[in-house]
């Protein structure tokens, strides 16, 4: 096979669940599903899982979380993103946004830095909006036997 289409060969995974804390499992299986289809490490993919969850537990703690929250898996040849991401309550002034206090800030900050270390990229926004979290995992070459 041509190694440019190989790369170019994408496969997309899109879940949307309620945003509480009893669908998260969900999210977690998805993702694990796909980085297992692209032959990711069994550590890296308990990697992703844990990741993932953090992610979406992160969502659902923020004060403007919405009723759902849209989980994308992209699956191409060397790397698996992942998006976790919501549209936020609809009427949320800005300026109610930040109102979380210094030890949730450490939470959602420990939070972050735990998903930056199981992940190759990782890049977020919080607004008013919403939250919009991207991730991503690079498959190595230690599959290769």
């Amino acid at each position: 096979m041509n190694p440019a289409v190989e790369h170019s060969h994408k496969e997309l995974v899109e879940l949307r669940i309620p945003s509480r804390p009893e669908w998260v499992a969900l999210a977690r299986l998805a993702a694990a599903t796909v980085a297992n289809r692209l032959r990711f490490p069994i550590e890296e993919i308990e990697d992703v899982k844990l990741a993932v969850a953090e992610a979406c537990t992160a969502v659902i703690q923020h004060d403007g979380h919405g009723e759902f929250i849209d989980v994308t898996c992209e699956a191409l040849s060397d790397l698996l993103r992942i998006r976790v991401r919501d549209s936020g309550r609809h009427g949320v002034a800005r300026a109610q946004a930040p109102n979380m206090n210094f030890d949730e800030a450490r939470i959602a900050g420990l939070g972050v830095f735990l998903i930056r270390t199981l992940m190759d990229e990782v890049s977020y926004d919080v607004s008013p909006q919403g939250t919009d979290l991207l991730m991503v995992k690079r498959l190595t070459g230690a599959t290769d036997h």
